[in-house]
């Protein structure tokens, strides 16, 4: 069987029974606070046979300033992640993190972007495992990851106010509205965008809701608009990845992401910002 939106905490159990090359489990635990406390956390103990991915140094691209928190990494930066990781083609991926999904979502959505589906996020995260730790740091050997990225998954800037799109914006209620930003130099929102904070993805158990669930919560925000005229965003192109995995695991199919999103948006001051 393959997983491609989340896996629960029981099914990975059975997958660590797999051989080594079958399946890669890739720990994704950051805070943006404390820069380091992911990997610290990692070599303190991490689910049995999994490696590190960092957010800033892993799974983004260097900041110019005008390009966002988190830049997308080019694909070939990506390759040689992913090799060094030691994923592959027929390689099951696994990305976890602390507790909800908001950092693995962004690995969950850069190994789909790059053509490979075969990637799921832990349901629950570290928080929810009960199974096989261990500590230190693990190494996997590395394979040729060879994928290409699928250009209908993303959208840069110049394209994003296109009117027969449906921009979702995942940051909390108060940053979209422009009431505070604690991030970025600029508040408030892209024009014509509507709000899905990610949290609402998640029940008070911080575990993904269901899909009929989520297809509930989510249908009045998406409106009448083709899952794949969708355009998820955030403050940096994170948690608009948790956004798309919850539309993905939904039955929602195919919606893209603004990987600059608003930390690139705003560093333009010709953009037009909304609030309220």
């Amino acid at each position: 069987m393959t997983f491609t939106t989340l896996i629960s905490t029981g099914e990975l159990g059975e997958l660590l029974d797999e051989p080594p090359f079958a399946v890669a489990v890739v720990d994704c635990r950051f805070i943006l606070d404390d820069v380091d406390w992911g990997r610290r956390e990692y070599v303190r103990a991490h689910i049995r046979g999994a490696v590190y991915a960092d957010l800033d140094h892993d799974l983004s691209s260097a900041k110019t300033g005008t390009n966002g928190r988190h830049p997308l990494p080019s694909p070939d930066a990506l390759r040689a992640t992913f090799s060094k990781l030691g994923i592959a083609d027929g390689v099951q991926v696994i990305a976890y993190d602390q507790d909800n999904g908001m950092y693995a979502s962004r690995l969950w959505w850069l190994l789909r972007w790059m053509g490979h589906d075969a990637v799921a996020v832990l349901d629950g995260g570290f928080a929810k495992w009960d199974g096989p730790t261990a500590s230190g740091k693990e190494h996997r050997a590395p394979r040729e990851f060879v994928g290409t990225p699928r250009d209908e998954l993303l959208v840069l800037a110049d394209s994003v106010a296109n009117s027969d799109w449906r921009l979702i914006d995942a940051r909390a209620p108060e940053r979209y509205r422009g009431d505070v930003e604690p991030l970025d130099k600029v508040a408030g929102h892209i024009p014509g965008a509507v709000n899905h904070f990610y949290k609402h993805n998640l029940d008070e158990a911080g575990l993904f809701l269901p899909p009929g669930e989520l297809r509930a919560r989510l249908s009045p925000v998406v409106g009448g608009v083709a899952p794949d005229h969708i355009v998820s965003y955030c403050g940096s192109g994170v948690t608009g990845c948790h956004n798309v995995l919850a539309l993905e695991h939904a039955g929602m199919h195919g919606a893209r992401l603004y990987a600059g999103s608003w930390s690139e948006w705003a560093s333009d001051p010709a953009r037009a910002i909304a609030k309220g």
